[in-house]
């Protein structure tokens, strides 16, 4: 008796979900993969939902609860679920974030700051979301946390949210009062929290849903009948944008070529063949004293000191750079860097040849310009150099910048990449030949003031 109603109530449940998947599914067309991709597991065991990417657990006892308050509200916790994994909140690594935030509250605030980001990312999508599907009444406390919000980000997704509510410096009772209110799902099986069969691999599955939601978005937006899609797609592509490792990326403009160095994996033919004739069995081994490697030796470090672009987050970005190239495994010896300040016009263009030049010029740096910004004099400036063979093997040059500026309308012949410092998570449109590199400003804040990840 007690199995047959543990199967009806289970095939109740099961039709809620269903139900509101199909509501859902009707109002916005372009979330069908992502509301088809949850399986509906029974947990008595959790006090409320929750999901690891893979399946919707649920609570009986809560879902029941939930339908008598309306459907809405359990169309906006499904919803809400789907959200957290589109924007891979269960699988982002936050401990640089955690770690600076632990500098500036306790330890126990900053734990709850990073899931109280989450909610409030999804809850403020789905409130934008003009549909009375998902439409309630928004509390003074909602309204008033949107509005301040706002002001300090343009776009409300986790981490733009986590530097929003660290600013004010929050106290653990005011996130308790935060959590309270955007509450809606048990985050306990993020990140592996439950064990999935090696089949299973959510992350890439939701990578994989979003990435075919942008094009569709992109392609088809305008026939959504949704007023907030837009807000989808801008979020999706901040959260679809590529991450480079930098000092990976720099060995984009490395060359090959012989190093004064012991070679162990070569020697001379000329002493092991002279060995075996004159001792029969005994060849002579002399490694080589050169190798052939594959290092960065000439690039270009283009900065814009234009009024936009903070000064210490410029000093920041070059003390990264700095740090990589002092490792002596990634670069020659002697070498041929530019660093060339700029706004509207170069202020100054110094030549470093060795780390000590490299090391002396970061202790004494100073920032030139503060006027508009114009990319173009920058790449006069590189064509001018190699027309007086000050360059042999230029492979690349970085700009530094918030791209907000002229770009120029013709292909050099070297790689170039915009290194973008943001806040906002705009997107930043520069030429089709050229590379774009997001840093997020507030981890060059964190790496600034010497927080860095172990792992």
């Amino acid at each position: 008796m007690a199995q047959e109603m543990e199967k009806r109530i289970n095939e109740v449940c099961i039709r809620i979900l269903a139900s509101s998947r199909s509501e859902l599914y009707l109002h916005m067309r372009f979330l069908d993969v992502a509301l088809s991709a949850f399986s509906y597991v029974q947990n008595p065991e959790m006090g409320t939902l929750g999901t690891d990417g893979v399946g919707l657990y649920y609570n009986p006892s809560y879902l029941g609860g939930l339908y008598r308050q309306g459907r809405v509200f359990v169309n906006r916790a499904y919803l809400h679920m789907v959200f957290h994994c589109i924007f891979a909140h269960p699988w982002k690594d936050v401990r640089l974030r955690k770690k600076r935030a632990s500098r500036l509250v306790e330890e126990e605030t900053a734990d709850l700051l990073w899931e109280v980001s989450c909610d409030i990312a999804s809850e403020a999508m789905i409130d934008s979301i003009p549909l009375h599907c998902v439409r309630r009444p928004t509390s003074v406390l909602r309204r008033e946390t949107y509005a301040s919000l706002g002001k300090k980000r343009r776009v409300l997704n986790a981490e733009g949210v986590f530097g929003a509510l660290l600013e004010d410096k929050p106290d653990l009772e005011r996130l308790r009062r935060l959590k309270e209110e955007f509450y809606v799902d048990d985050h306990s099986l993020w990140s592996g929290g439950k064990r999935r069969a090696p089949s299973q691999r959510p992350k890439e599955n939701w990578d994989d849903i979003r990435d075919k939601m942008e094009t569709e978005l992109q392609s088809f937006g305008q026939d959504s009948a949704v007023g907030a899609s837009e807000g989808i797609l801008e979020q999706i592509k901040v959260e679809n944008r590529d991450s480079y490792d930098y000092r990976r990326f720099l060995q984009k403009f490395a060359v090959l070529k012989e190093e004064q160095q012991i070679d162990p994996d070569s020697f001379d033919y000329g002493f092991y063949s002279y060995g075996l004739s004159l001792y029969g069995n005994m060849p002579l081994i002399e490694p080589q004293e050169s190798r052939e490697v594959k290092k960065v030796e000439e690039f270009v470090i283009a900065i814009d000191t234009s009024m936009s672009c903070s000064g210490e987050l410029v000093k920041a970005f070059l003390k990264e750079t700095y740090s990589i190239l002092r490792e002596t495994e990634s670069f020659f010896r002697k070498i041929n860097i530019h660093i060339i300040q700029c706004d509207e016009v170069v202020q100054s263009d110094d030549k470093i040849t060795s780390q000590e030049e490299l090391k002396a010029y970061m202790e004494h740096l100073e920032l030139l310009g503060q006027g508009g910004t114009d990319f173009r004099p920058v790449f006069t400036r590189v064509e001018e150099l190699l027309a007086k063979r000050e360059f042999t093997s230029l492979k690349g040059l970085l700009y530094f910048t918030d791209g907000k500026g002229i770009f120029p309308q013709k292909m050099p012949r070297y790689e170039t990449a915009f290194v973008l410092m943001q806040k906002e998570y705009e997107e930043i449109d520069v030429p089709a030949w050229a590379i774009k590199i997001y840093l997020d400003q507030e981890e060059m804040e964190a790496y600034k003031e010497g927080i860095t990840d172990e792992h």
